[in-house]
């Protein structure tokens, strides 16, 4: 049997142990969608059970996705802290590959998008909408450049908190 190691801040789980999933997550659709709907704010399209960029289907259903419901609302699913004098010396390098990795992530899927980026004196806060792309932004600056990764995950509101420091 091959060691797969694991990233900072992450444990292995039990399969016989996993929870069952009691998060409410209110930007999630309460039923299935009709289809093929689309986003009215970002041209999303909703087919095959998922978001995906298409091609604007004729007579298609509106409604809005949930990733602009949380960038409308200012309700980040995640959080990405970068900090440290390396971030400093190398700020724009570092922030083109925040885009870069956001940009990647979103081609695929829709719904994993930056909602902002504050500078501020210590370093940037990076807020998402998805958890998964704050992991992404999180280890692709740690597979880059080395540095502290910390990841605190609340389960009890669907919220991934990344700080990445060099």
């Amino acid at each position: 049997m091959a060691n797969l190691s694991m990233p900072a801040g992450f444990h292995a789980i039990r399969r016989d142990r996993l929870p069952l999933e009691t998060v409410m997550d209110s930007y999630k659709a309460r039923g299935k969608l009709s289809e093929p709907t689309v986003c009215p704010y970002c041209g999303a399209v909703f087919r095959s059970g998922r978001w995906q960029w298409l091609p604007k289907p004729e007579n298609a259903h509106q409604t809005t996705c949930p990733a602009c419901h949380r960038a409308r609302d200012h309700f980040p699913a995640g959080y990405v802290s970068v900090a440290g004098d390396f971030f400093a010396q190398h700020e724009q390098e570092i922030m083109q590959l925040i885009q870069h990795k956001e940009a990647q992530e979103k081609a695929e899927h829709p719904l994993q998008r930056i909602i902002a980026i504050e500078k501020n004196g210590q370093g940037a806060l990076v807020t998402t909408t998805d958890i998964h792309l704050a992991r992404g932004i999180g280890e692709a600056l740690h597979h880059a450049y080395r540095g502290e990764l910390e990841f605190h995950y609340n389960p009890d509101q669907n919220l991934l908190r990344v700080s990445w420091s060099r």
